[in-house]
Parts: structure tokens; C-alpha cells; sequence
């Protein structure tokens, strides 16, 4: 019963604050919701955690969710102008890795974290990839979301400045547009479930690195690329996935870690506002050298997150495939290279 009753508060808290960020337009807020409830119980003496196999199918099923965010348009969009894209994508993480290892250097936060936390990837997909290769994952999340929430107030700010009618209302908008309950093609909501679950459960037997996340990715590119599985994940079953993970992450937190949070957030916040700068650095280079307007470059090169950066990209007057297709080329780099990152952040950390 006293497990019961943790269960339905923690639910009960999670609803409560994800609809008021909703309400506020904060980006991720059905992340960071069940992140603030697991935080609340777990420091007033709660003693619940997440199992580890929805755990893994919440993995598998947000591999599924980016695996979707990559339509042929944007692939097509890279391949013409690889050169800009490859520069800017590894400029941006170069800088993140650059941050993270002077984090580290400095003892503000230990070993690899501070690259993963500062990692320009999707906030959700670093989280996980961090927990695998070993960093901490609540102060990695702490980093991300820190960064998602700057990011997108600076974009927004931007976007206003340039004289657009974007920020919080057109926000607002767009999460009281969303269908929690649409119809569902129930034949492709089958093969991506089948594809979650089977990927993920292949990547923990294999005992590969973030597996349970990257094989249903990878699979999921490929099979809905040739036609052969048609990715269907209606918002209701996003919402439990996100809940999954915010609650692993919330619930693992410890007065001591938010009191080390709360200690090392001016450098963060530092930090991140670096990258911030540099990235705008990196669009005006865009700007002055592939004939990109500034704000298209400005949103193409900010160091996420992709959703809030995609929300105001379509209420603006951008080049929103330019910006998504840079925006998932990073993901994917980021991908590739993140975790060579953060073993040469761990080794000279410490030099």
C-alpha cells in the first residue's frame, strides 16, 4: 500500500506541473514534469523506481519517435549542401566538448558528464546515452534541460526582435493544437510497438551502449525509408514514454545531488550561454559565406532543442527544412561522435 500511494502521488504531481508547463509553454514539458515529480518524492522519503523493462521499451520507442523526425525532404537537403552542414554541425559539437572538458578541468562537474550535459543533441537522447556510457544522468539531465529552456527563450527573443509574431503565444498555440487522442492506424502503431520492443530488447541482449535507444533508431530509419514499416506513435503513448524516463531520472535524485546541482549552476548557466554565443557565431558565418538569411542560420545552428527550435521555425518566415535538416544532421553527429567525446573528456579531464 505505501508503494501504491507513492505511485498515485507521483502520478498526481507529474499531471499537475506537466499541464502548468504546458499552460507556461516550456519546451518538454511532458519530460520535465515527471522529472520534477520524481524529484519531489524521492526527497521526501520515497521509495519507488521505474522497472527496468518499460524503462527499455520507453528507449526503444523514442528511438522510434527520432527515427520519424528524419523525412527523405531533409536527407535530401544535407546531401546537396553537405559541406555546410558538416561544418556546422561539428563546429557546434566541437564547442560543446570544448565546454565540457573546461567543466571538467575546473571540478565543476565530474568525468564525462559535463560533455554529455552540454552535448547540442536531442535533450532526451543525450539523457539516455549518457546513463549508458556511465555519466551521471540526473546531472546530465539538469544540463540538457537547462540549456532546452535557455535556447528556446533566447530564439523566441531573437525571432521578436527580428520582427516576427513568434514566442509565447505562438507556442501557446501550438500545444493547445496537439490531439491527444487521434485516431490510430492500429496495423503501423503494431510495428512500431513490435519495432520497439524488439530492437530494444535485442540491444540489452547484444550489451550494446544505449542499444535499447539506437537499434530501433537505425532500424526504424531503414525499414520506414524503403517502405516496409510506417512509424505510427500517437501522442498518448509519446506521453508514457516521456513519463517512463522522467520518472527513471527523477526518482534518482538525492538532496545531496540537488544540493551539487544548485552549487554548479552559475558555470552551467555560463557555460551554456557560451555555446549559445557561439553557435550565433557559426549562423553568421552561414550568413556571410552560404548566402543563409540570419535568422534561418541563427535557428538552423542553435544548440536545441529541436522541438521548441521547429516551433518557432514554422511560425516564422525561415527556411524551416534548412534549419530542421541542420538541426538532425547535429543529432545525428552528435550520435556518432558523443561517445568518442566523452571518453577524451574523461581522459584529460584530469591533465
Amino acid at each position: 500500500m505505501k508503494h501504491i500511494r507513492q505511485w498515485l502521488l507521483l502520478i498526481g504531481i507529474s499531471g499537475a506541473v506537466s499541464a502548468l508547463l504546458l499552460w507556461l509553454a516550456i519546451p518538454a514539458a511532458l519530460l520535465l514534469g515527471p522529472i520534477v515529480a520524481g524529484v519531489l518524492v524521492t526527497t521526501n522519503g520515497g521509495t519507488i523506481d521505474v522497472p527496468n523493462r518499460p524503462f527499455v521499451l520507453a528507449q526503444g520507442l523514442i528511438g522510434c519517435m527520432v527515427a520519424k523526425m528524419l523525412p527523405l525532404a531533409i536527407v535530401g537537403e544535407v546531401f546537396s549542401r553537405w559541406p555546410v552542414f558538416v561544418g556546422g554541425a561539428l563546429s557546434v559539437i566541437v564547442a560543446g566538448a570544448l565546454l565540457g572538458l573546461l567543466l571538467s578541468r575546473m571540478k565543476v562537474l565530474p568525468g564525462s558528464t559535463a560533455v554529455w550535459g552540454l552535448n547540442p543533441g536531442g535533450a532526451m537522447t543525450m539523457v539516455v546515452m549518457a546513463e549508458a556510457y556511465g555519466a551521471d544522468a540526473q546531472l546530465v539531465a539538469f544540463m540538457q534541460y537547462l540549456r532546452v529552456v535557455v535556447v528556446a527563450a533566447v530564439a523566441s527573443i531573437v525571432a521578436r526582435l527580428w520582427g516576427l509574431n513568434v514566442g509565447h503565444s505562438a507556442a501557446v498555440t501550438a500545444a493547445q493544437a496537439v490531439v491527444w487522442f487521434p485516431p490510430v492506424a492500429w496495423v503501423p502503431l503494431a510495428e512500431t510497438i513490435a519495432l520497439a520492443v524488439f530492437g530494444a530488447v535485442l540491444g540489452n541482449l547484444l550489451r550494446l551502449q544505449a542499444g535499447a535507444l539506437l537499434l530501433p533508431l537505425a532500424a526504424g530509419i531503414v525499414l520506414s525509408r524503403f517502405g516496409l514499416i510506417t512509424i505510427e506513435l500517437p501522442r498518448w503513448l509519446l506521453t508514457i514514454s516521456y513519463a517512463l524516463l522522467g520518472w527513471r531520472i527523477g526518482l534518482r535524485f538525492t538532496r545531496p545531488l540537488l544540493i551539487y546541482a544548485a552549487k554548479a549552476l552559475p558555470r552551467v548557466l555560463i557555460c551554456t550561454l557560451a555555446l549559445v554565443l557561439f553557435c550565433a557565431g557559426i549562423g553568421a558565418l552561414l550568413v556571410m559565406f552560404a548566402g543563409v538569411d540570419p535568422l534561418t542560420a541563427y535557428l538552423a545552428t542553435s544548440p536545441g532543442g529541436a522541438d521548441s527550435v521547429a516551433i518557432i521555425a514554422a511560425s516564422s518566415k525561415v527556411d524551416a527544412s534548412f534549419v530542421m535538416a541542420m538541426q538532425m544532421a547535429r543529432l545525428l553527429a552528435v550520435l556518432a561522435l558523443g561517445p568518442a567525446m566523452a571518453r577524451f573528456v574523461a581522459t584529460h579531464a584530469d591533465l
